[in-house]
Order: C-alpha cells, then structure tokens, then sequence
C-alpha cells in the first residue's frame, strides 16, 4: 500500500501541488470487480484546501487516473455503518449517499480517522461521524491546537516528504555560497554551527536590549488603565444624570403616542362619516321628485328617472362591517325603504291609468280603420309609453311584485284591445274576399257591430249551392264535345254552383293580393309589439352570444318547422324570452284561429286558393325564421303553415279522388277528358304561383302524384269508352299531356312527359294500322297467298306458274281497284276517322297523314311482289303512287 501512495504522491498529486495523507482501497457497494482508491489530500499553499480524491486505475495501462473530487467541507456525515461490529462497509454524504466497501477495516478506519483530524484542524462546519468507535475518535483526540497541528506533522514526518521548490532553491543559494559543501561536509556543517551560534548571541542580545522598552511599556499601560477608570466614574456620574431625563422622555414618548391614536382614530372616524354621508344621502330635489314629480311630462319623468337611480344607489351601497348596527344607518335605510315604496305605488298606479286612457284613444281610432284593410298603428302609444322604460327597469329591479302585477294588466288590457282590432281587420278581409252576396250586390264598407259582420258573413259562407267548397271542375260529368262542355258549364253557371276553371282569374288576384294584404299587415303588427315589449318591460328578445343555437327542423305533414334549441345560455336570459312568448302569445291569442277561420274560407271560395295561401305563408314563415326562429310570429305562422299545407293537400287529393270517380257519356265521343283539361289548368296555375317559391318540392310532389292518377285515369276511361276507340282516347288525351308539358317545361315531370310522348306515339300508330286495316281487300288476300307458296319452298319467279296465282288471275283482281273505287275507300276512311277523333286536338291531318304512309307502304309491298314473282309480265296497278297522294291531298281538301 505504501509503494501505491507514493507512486499516487508522485503522479497525481505533486503536480497538483498537493499531499497524500490517507488512503483507502474500495469498491462500490454491490459492484466488488471494480476497485479504485479514496484519497484525503491537503494543497501545500494558503489557504489550505481539503479533499477527497477517487482515484482509478486506468483499463489501457498501469497509470491511475484521477477521476473525481469532492471538497472536505460539502463532506456532511461519514457513516461507518457498525460502531460495535467491525464491517468494511461505509458510507460518505456529499450532494448524495456514497456507498463505499473497504478492501480490510484497518484501511477504513484509518481512513475515518484521517478524515477527523482533518475536519477538526480546517473546518468551522464540523461532520456528523455516525456509527463510528468512540475509541478510534478518542485516540484521535489531540490536547490542543498546538497538539493537532503538531501531531499532523508528525504524522506527516513519519512517511517521506520531499523537498518543495521553495526549500530546493533555499538551500542551492546556501550551497552556492560554501562550494567546498560536497566535498567536505564536515566543514560546512562546522561553518553552518558557528554561524548558528553568532545568531543565537544576536538574539540574546536583542531580547536583553528590548527589556528597558518593555518597561517603559507597562509604565504606559499602568497609565492608562488609570485614565480608563477616570473616565468610568464620569460615565457613571452622567448615566446618574441621564436617568431622570429618560424618566421624563418616555412620559412624553407615552403622550406622544395618545394624541397620535387620538388623531388616527378621528381619521377613521371622519372617513367613516363621509362615507356614509356621501352614499347614503339623498338630495332634497331626487325625494321631491319621488314624492310629488310629475309623472306625465318628459322633464317630470327624467328628474323621477333620475331620483329612482339614485335612491337604488344609495339602498344598494355596500356597507362596512358594523354600519348596519348603527341608528342612523338603520333610520335613514327605512326612510329609503319607505320613499321606494311610496314611488312605487305611485308608478304603478300611474302607469296603469296611461294603459287605460292610451286604450281609450286607441278605440277611438278604430272606426276609421274598420272599413279598411289596415290595422291601426300603436306607434304613437309605444313611443309614449317608452318614456317609462327605465322606470319600468327601476321598478323591476326594486319591486318586482309591482312589476309582474303591471305586466298582467297590460297584457289583459291589451288582449282585448288587439282581439277587437284583429276580427274587426279579418271581417274587413273576408267581405272583400267573398264579394257580393247571393243577390248579387257588393258588401257595405261601412263599420257595422262585429255581430252583424259575422252573422252576415256567416249566412253568405253556409249558402253551399253558391260558394262550392270543392273547386276543382274534375266533377262528375259525362265525357263530350268541347261545344257540349261548354254548355254545360254556362247550365251550371246559371245554377249558380261555380268551379274552379269557371272562375275569373281576376278574383283569384284580388284574393292573393287581399292574403297577402293580412300578413303584410300581421307581421309588422307583431314584430312592433314583441319590440315594444322587450324595450318597455327590459326582456332579453335575442339570445346571448355565449350560448350556441341549434335549429332542429321537425317536419309535420310534409311542413318543416324550425325549433330552436338554446344551450349554454344563462336561465335569466332563456326565462325572459319564455316571458316575452308568454305574452305575445296571450296579447295575440286571437290572430292563429282567425288566420285559421280566413284559410278555411279561401279553400272553401276555391280551393286552388291553397297555392297561393302556401306561397305566401311560405315566405312569411322563412323571413320570421330568419329574424327570430323562436318568436311568437314565427312560432304561429308556423302552426298555421301546417294548416295551409293540409289544405293543399286536400285540394290534390280531391282532384285525384274525382278522377277515379269520373264517367263517360255512351252516346258521345270522348275527345279530351275534363281532369286532362284541368290538370293542364292547374299545372299553369301553380307555375304562375309557385315561380322562385321557397316551398317548390311540394308543388313537385304533388305533380307527381296529379301525372300518375292523370295516365290511370286515361286509361281507365279508355278501356270503358265504347263510342270512342280505345286508341284515339289514349293517343288524343296522351298527346294533350305531352303538349302540356312541353309548354310548361315542368323538371320534375321530364320522364312523365317522356312516357307521355311515347304512349301518344304508339296508340297513334295502333289507330293507324287498325282502322287502314286492308283498303285493298282482295288483292291483299291475293298476295297473302303467293307469301304462302314462297313461305312453302316454292321459289318466286315460279309462283305464276301456280294455276290460283297466274297472270291471268292477277290481273282479274287488279281490274277490281281501279282508281276511282280507291278513292272513294280512302273518302269513306277519312269521314270514320273524322267521327272519331275531335276538334279541340286537331289530330285529324297528323292521322290522315299516317293513314297516307301506310297505304303507301302496302303499295310499294304489291308492287315489290309483282316485279319479283311476275317478271316481265309488264302488269302494273290501275294506280299510282302519285295518285294516291292526290286522291287523299283532294279528300283532305274537300272536308
């Protein structure tokens, strides 16, 4: 182990200036292969530094290397582990736990030991030795400083110390001096002894020389200690003096003291009283106003606006701990009390008179409405009564009973007021829809008592055999001519039972534009009045921006309506819009079932009415959605567009329902069936209503559903029709609807327009081929035979050989068509045709047409057969081709 520290002295710490005091071989716990060594070392220049060293061997040579240094004074405990027990084990706290084995325990005591004495000499901070033997810190133990010192370089002395540089050139200048040194030590040692003892006689000297000094010292010392107790007995005798100031410094310390808290406490006092006096005092002018202020002009009501504010300020000051037990606070909180009291009554009481004397002037204004289809404007009345806005807000911050007695009477008030304009309005509106009365003259203008109006009105609407509430004309006519139609329709006109395509379309303008005059006037009834509401009586009309708003469109009879879902949004805010439909819907509780009464009385003047109601209710309901989905406007418009669209629904099914329940004169041809006619009236209608409507997939699905009872219908009567041919009621009725439908160029109907064109195509063909049938009869059956002999196997050229069909024969049945017979057939034709088909289509030359072609196309077939089975036998038809146009150009111009 020595040899190890001096090779350690010499490599790693002598060039650091350092020296190796104690050494210990270790390894780390639970990893016993990889030793190194902890060294404790002293640096050998001032100040001292202590530490302690890991020192490794290096893993390519036999050179250690230093690899880790701790300063002595971050050492805080040393843990030896066992103080009874000896164990190799210790542990070492630094910035962290070290745990270290020992290779012998002789190594880690020593090592321990070292490590105390070096803490004991160098550091103020002393180490915590735990677990260690009191005997190996007891022999450690030195008598005193001198000792420890002493006893450190002893122990340093035992062990071999080199030479540092200060001393290597110390004694080089010596040697210098004495050359002869090597070679004669003995001299140089004897020179050195001499020298010695000169220095020692010096010294003696100079010490009995500085003896007189040191007397004339202590004489000075003696001196001054006399001074040093003078100077004590006058300190004393000042403190003696000094004593009865301070006495009196701290009476008027103490005095001092008193005024200050005096002073601070009068502070606090006066800040407390201004306080008060500050926010709960109210002027003598803001108490008038509440007291007497007049309540009616503007100016009264701004001073009473003004002193309700400040009253509120002043009840709702924040009062400091302990002002509420005062008698003066109390007094004058009751005194407020009693003035918000007293006002409030006041208010309400005088707010309730302007409902009253407001109505009052309002139903003066009625009868010059009464005669026209206007409602009367309450503008006048909201703009009075917001003057009263901010009180309104005051008193339903104060006094909310108050406040909530004062919206019942406005609502009942109003509800009456509104129910008396709103029926006066709608019998307005439902005189100038119906008219005139049976006897044919117009309704009085003049304002007559709602009972009267309605009885009247009542009477005029139960007179069935005047006003048919089924207006569709698909009735229950037999099937005839056009002229007989129309007839008819004036014979029933006279009875006085109207329908819908008899109707002029001028009262079918003066009845949109009278609807859409109700809502126009409606809609900004409502809006003003939800604005009034929200305005006077300080409700939340529009949702808060920190909620989110769902619209959920739940669709009921094919009408979508739009509810509103409010999530996140504050209960104040959602119970004040609960608040204003509540009240709408209580004020104008009469507009659903009179718009309701109004739509029943359009569908049963005509129910193609119903367009033009779901149009225009359509675009109401979409603009009050936009505005507020979840008003009371929208909401009600909504409930009545569910009514409309049942209507309307209604009026196709009865139209349907009446051509399943149609039927066909025996006696008289068909020609165009009357629900043709009437769908062609009804698709032109509802383009004319319907162009850029919101609502246009219903009108699409109700086409559908009118094209497909149309085609059955058709048919249906085709197959029944006995005086009519099956095909010319097909083609004629089919190519209406084809006709239609390319007119009105409708885009859902495309494929039904499609079906329609082809239908009319191939009945027209059918009724071609079958009433041409065989003009040539005999030379036909002729021909069908020679067929017969080429279908058997007999070539062509060799059928004249046959004795039934040889020239001979041939010629015998062309000499029975001569011209003149052909075309008297072909005159006959034309006039069973004309029987069968009508004027209203004008089918006859597209069919004679056809007829022509046809003809032609069994001309040219003879002739084919002739120049193929009959060659060269020069045998032609009595006829031409060119012919036959003439004969039929000649019939067509005749008739």
């Amino acid at each position: 182990m020595t040899a190890i520290k001096h090779a350690l002295q010499r490599d790693i710490f002598t060039p650091n200036d350092e020296r190796l005091l104690s050494i210990v071989n270790v390894c780390k716990a639970g990893k016993k292969k990889r030793n190194c060594f902890l060294c404790a070392t002293v640096t050998t220049e001032r100040p001292v530094q202590v530490n302690v060293v890991k020192v490794k061997k290096s893993d390519k040579g036999d050179f250690y290397k230093r690899q880790t240094a701790w300063a002595l004074r971050h050492l805080a405990v040393v843990d030896a582990k066992d103080a009874v027990k000896e164990s190799p084990e210790f542990d070492l706290h630094f910035d962290k736990v070290y745990k270290w084995v020992a290779s012998s325990t002789v190594e880690k005591n020593t090592f321990i030991s070292c490590i105390w004495k070096l803490n004991q000499r160098y550091l103020r901070k002393k180490i915590d030795f735990i677990n260690v033997s009191s005997q190996l810190l007891e022999e450690s133990v030195p008598s005193g400083e001198n000792q420890s010192v002493a006893g450190g370089d002893e122990e340093a002395g035992d062990e071999y110390q080199e030479l540092n540089a200060r001393e290597e050139q110390d004694i080089e200048i010596m040697m210098e001096g004495c050359e002869y040194a090597i070679a004669n030590a003995e001299a140089f040692a004897e020179k050195l002894s001499r020298e010695l003892q000169v220095l020692d006689g010096a010294n003696i000297q100079s010490i009995m020389a500085s003896e007189k000094q040191v007397n004339i010292l202590m004489k000075l010392l003696d001196e001054a200690l006399k001074e040093v107790d003078q100077i004590e007995l006058k300190l004393s005798s000042y403190e003696e003096m000094l004593q009865s100031v301070k006495e009196q410094m701290d009476q008027i310390s103490e005095s001092n003291h008193l005024i200050h808290l005096s002073n601070t406490n009068n502070v606090k006092l006066l800040s407390e009283i201004e306080f008060l006096v500050n926010h709960m005092d109210l002027a003598k002018g803001h108490i008038k106003a509440l007291q007497d202020g007049d309540l009616t002009s503007s100016r009264g009501i701004e001073a009473c606006t003004n002193a309700a504010d400040a009253l509120l300020q002043c009840m709702n000051v924040a009062l400091r701990p302990g002002h509420d037990m005062l008698h003066a606070v109390k007094q004058q909180q009751q005194r407020f009390s009693d003035l918000r009291e007293q006002f409030a009554r006041r208010l309400a009481s005088h707010l309730n008179s302007v409902f009253v004397q407001q109505g009052h002037d309002q139903s003066s204004t009625l009868a010059q409405h009464s005669a026209e289809l206007t409602l009367p404007n309450h503008h006048p009345f909201h703009r009075d009564l917001l003057r009263y806005a901010k009180l309104m807000e005051w008193l339903k911050n104060t006094d909310y009973g108050k406040y909530e007695g004062l919206t019942k009477n406005y609502m009942d008030y109003l509800s009456r007021l509104y129910e008396r304009e709103i029926k006066d309005f709608f019998e307005v509106a439902k005189i100038k829809m119906t008219g005139t009365t049976r006897e044919g003259k117009k309704f009085a203008t003049l304002p007559r008592k709602e009972s009267a109006v309605k009885q009247e009105t009542e009477s005029l609407h139960g007179s069935s055999g005047k006003l048919t509430g089924s207006t569709s004309s698909l009735n229950k006519l037999s099937v005839q001519s056009s002229g007989n139609r129309r007839s008819q329709s004036s014979s029933l006109l006279d009875m006085g039972n109207m329908s819908a395509s008899d109707l002029d379309v001028a009262d079918r303008t003066k009845f949109d534009k009278i609807f859409e005059q109700v809502l126009s006037e409606l809609e900004p009834l409502c809006l003003a009045e939800q604005d009034f509401i929200s305005k006077f009586f300080k409700l939340q009309q529009h949702q808060s921006t920190s909620g989110t708003t769902t619209n959920e469109v739940e669709e009921m009879d094919g009408v979508a309506l739009s509810r509103s879902y409010t999530s996140g949004v504050p209960q104040t805010v959602s119970s004040e819009k609960d608040m204003i439909r509540q009240m709408m819907t209580k004020i104008f509780r009469c507009i659903e079932p009179e718009l309701n009464n109004l739509i029943a009385l359009g569908d049963k003047i005509d129910s193609f009415n119903s367009l033009y109601m779901l149009v225009k209710m359509s675009h109401h309901v979409w603009t009050a959605q936009n505005v507020d989905p979840a008003s009371f406007l929208s909401t009600t418009l909504g409930n009545v567009l569910v009514t409309v669209k049942r209507n309307f629904d209604k009026c196709i099914s009865n139209q349907m329902k009446q051509m399943d329940e149609v039927k066909i004169s025996k006696k008289s041809k068909v020609g165009i069936l009357p629900f043709v006619a009437e769908f062609e009236e009804f698709a032109a209608l509802a383009e004319s209503i319907f162009k850029n409507a919101e609502r246009r997939g219903d009108l699409d699905k109700a086409y559908i559903k009118l094209i497909r009872a149309v085609f059955d219908s058709v048919e249906k009567v085709a197959n029944e029709s006995q005086k009519t041919p099956r095909d010319v009621v097909m083609m004629e009725n089919f190519h209406h609807i084809f006709a239609t439908l390319s007119r009105l160029k409708i885009s859902c109907l495309e494929a039904e327009k499609k079906e329609a064109k082809q239908k009319y195509t191939d009945h027209l063909q059918s009724y071609v081929i079958y009433s041409l049938g065989q003009p040539l009869e005999k030379l036909n059956h002729f021909f069908e035979g020679v067929e017969a002999r080429v279908a058997q196997g007999i070539r062509e050229e060799e059928v004249s050989y046959q004795l039934a069909f040889n020239k001979q024969e041939l010629r015998k049945v062309i000499k029975e068509y001569p011209g003149k017979e052909v075309k008297k057939g072909l005159d006959n034709l034309y006039k069973k045709v004309d029987k069968h088909l009508c004027e209203e289509e004008n089918l006859l030359q597209v069919v004679w047409h056809s007829m022509q072609d046809e003809f032609i196309r069994q001309y040219k077939h003879f002739e084919g057969l002739i120049a193929r089975c009959y060659p060269g036998s020069g045998i032609t038809m009595e006829f031409t081709i060119q012919d036959i146009l003439d004969y039929c150009s000649s019939i067509a111009q005749s008739h």
